[in-house]
């Protein structure tokens, strides 16, 4: 599939979903459908060409596809009335799917997903498979499981909805908000985990944060006035500009303070900078604004030396007030030391263990050894941070990390 015409699939993959989910009512088998329509657009378009109007095509084969579907359950004695249903939409011309109706069913779509009958994992599973496009398998390959597991786990997830009675209605009220922060939660774990790859021979997932970042201007654009939305795009963009500059020649991690900043993306920078400074006074600034700010006093520093590190310590102080995570905790350690000397920032991370445990905790107990073997190092003890820093390679399965991590234990002894 060409590069162009994935970017076209990915965008009209919602819309297509949504007009068929309209028509039938049935997600669960609606997205397969769409599924299956993509696939075969991806296959037939490269060869034959992007059809005059691709999203009536798209909408046309799934449509086709669900009455196969509905049909199959016709013959299973379930579902009788829905296949008889669409069948007679298809023998009458009256009842066959007109053109495409103008409405932008992303943000329903993404509010389904992120139903709060689903777990975390299986909310971004079904955000990136129903809205994003991608197929089960380069999911799979994301998230570093099988095919197989990865299907079954998104078949479980459809079911959960249909037994919890989810409509594709926009939620309304107090379940609106709620879901805003689920979708906005699922949109930041999708880029965290394509900005630094879990697993794997590469420090990053672009096809991920790429996908997070489209689907993050997706939701904007349906809610422009939302800071909260508008931070979120706004560090995404901060933080996606850093990214060619995050790796040498060699491939190898290349940490911020060493980085060329000449390498660093302007454009993004300054888009980003421009969309959190147009939100920050609206209201009281929520986790996203703060962390959107943050990574705009780096992108505004022209070095590293430049860096105004009380100010990144004082918002990071403020951001552990709204949302006291082991992760917010530890970055806050390491601006403190940046500001006020590496003792300082041990005294803290002493103090945070004993009171939260970031040495135990799971999204941190790598990292903490990292910036723990760093602050020894700032303070001389170099047999104490080259044996943290094997310790902590040895708990990252990215092998970019890991290689990171040993070369800077074996240049200490």
């Amino acid at each position: 599939m060409t590069g162009d015409i994935e970017r076209l699939l990915r965008a009209e993959a919602p819309q297509v979903l949504g007009a068929l989910v309209r028509r039938f009512g049935r997600f669960d088998i609606a997205e397969d459908a769409v599924q299956e329509a993509l696939l075969a657009a991806g296959r037939d378009w490269p060869v034959h060409g992007i059809p005059e109007n691709p999203r009536s095509r798209l909408i046309r084969i799934g449509y086709r596809r669900m009455v196969d579907m509905l049909r199959s359950e016709q013959a299973r004695r379930r579902r009788e009335h829905e296949a008889g249903t669409a069948e007679l939409a298809m023998r009458e011309p009256a009842r066959r799917p007109g053109p495409p109706r103008e409405t932008d069913d992303s943000l329903t779509l993404l509010m389904l997903c992120c139903h709060p009958a689903l777990s975390t994992t299986s909310q971004v599973a079904l955000t990136l498979r129903a809205v994003g496009g991608l197929t089960t398998a380069e999911i799979a390959h994301a998230y570093g499981t099988t095919e197989a597991t990865m299907g079954t786990r998104i078949g479980r997830a459809k079911q959960r909805l249909v037994r919890a009675g989810a409509r594709f209605t926009p939620p309304a009220g107090a379940d609106q908000d709620e879901r805003m922060a689920a979708v906005t939660q699922v949109l930041y774990l999708i880029f965290n985990e394509g900005y630094t790859a879990t697993a794997g021979d590469e420090l990053a997932r672009v096809d991920l944060t790429r996908e997070a970042i489209r689907l993050t201007r997706m939701l904007h654009a349906s809610l422009p006035g939302d800071g909260e939305v508008t931070g979120l795009l706004a560090l995404m963009l901060l933080t996606d500009s850093r990214r060619t500059a995050r790796t040498g020649g060699d491939h190898e991690l290349v940490p911020l303070d060493e980085q060329d900043r000449t390498r660093w993306d302007p454009d993004l920078i300054r888009e980003g900078t421009e969309l959190i400074d147009g939100v920050w006074n609206r209201g009281a600034a929520g986790p996203y604004r703060l962390q959107a700010a943050i990574a705009a006093v780096h992108a505004a520093a022209t070095s590293a030396d430049r860096t105004d590190w009380p100010q990144i310590a004082m918002l990071y102080l403020w951001l552990e007030r709204l949302t006291p995570t082991a992760p917010v905790r530890l970055s806050r350690v390491v601006a403190v030391a940046r500001a006020y000397g590496p003792a300082r920032g041990l005294a803290l991370l002493d103090d945070l263990n004993r009171r939260h445990h970031l040495d135990r905790e799971p999204l941190t107990r790598q990292r903490e050894r990292a910036v723990r073997a760093h602050l020894l190092q700032m303070t001389g003890d170099t047999s104490g941070a080259a044996a943290l820093y094997r310790e902590a390679a040895g708990l990252t399965d990215n092998k970019v990390e890991q290689r990171y991590l040993l070369g800077k234990a074996g240049r200490l002894g």
